[in-house]
């Protein structure tokens, strides 16, 4: 977990990585490169370097950052993550990667507005797919073809959706819905940790 970041904080601040990737900072982010930063940072928040509000504020930049530029000025205070018997003022070794998605680690299999996408039509869908079987079954139990009621489910149901999708996009709501996300596990893990600490140790 720690070595995957080695010597990403030096070359950050080190005029910053991306800065002299041929004018690359002004390229687009992925949704990997935007939750790379953000494991970055709760591995600062760990360490102590960013406090609370520190780390939801950038959490919540990090999320609506559209540019690599826009990432690197969330890092470049930030030193290279280091094992705990080194310094953290220590150069750490490691090779440098050309390109942000490789040198932080694999990237997610799914992008956050895949996820809010899925979150918000999957219901839809699978409703949808149930009240047309039912209308398939009884169109061929009666041998007849039935008038297709599940338009009116899917109709008025489906504009909403639509209109939720439209107005959630243009509102940034995948990238609010990704650092409420992000702070539930953060408050699972702090849990998890202080039950931890607070087991005696065993003689």
């Amino acid at each position: 977990m720690i070595d995957r970041w080695s010597g990403v904080g030096r070359e950050w601040r080190d005029g910053g990585m991306l800065a002299g990737m041929d004018g690359r900072d002004g390229m687009r982010a992925a949704d990997s490169d935007r939750a790379a930063v953000a494991d970055r940072l709760r591995v600062a928040l760990d360490e102590g370097r960013l406090d609370l509000h520190e780390y939801d504020e950038r959490l919540q930049r990090a999320y609506a950052a559209r540019t690599y530029a826009d990432l690197e000025a969330l890092l470049t205070d930030l030193p290279p993550v280091t094992p705990a018997q080194r310094s953290g003022l220590a150069p750490a070794a490691g090779s440098t990667v050309s390109q942000l998605g490789d040198q932080l680690g694999p990237a997610p299999t799914g992008g956050v507005t895949a996820r809010w996408l899925a979150d918000v039509w999957f219901p839809y869908l699978r409703v949808i797919a149930i009240v047309v079987t039912i209308w398939a079954v009884t169109s061929l139990l009666t041998q007849d073809l039935l008038y297709f009621w599940p338009a009116w489910v899917a109709g008025p149901w489906g504009a909403v959706l639509m209109v939720r999708t439209v107005t959630g996009l243009a509102g940034k709501e995948p990238q609010r819905q990704a650092v409420k996300r992000q702070r539930r596990r953060e408050r699972k893990q702090a849990k998890r940790d202080s039950k931890t600490d607070d087991q005696p140790p065993t003689p």
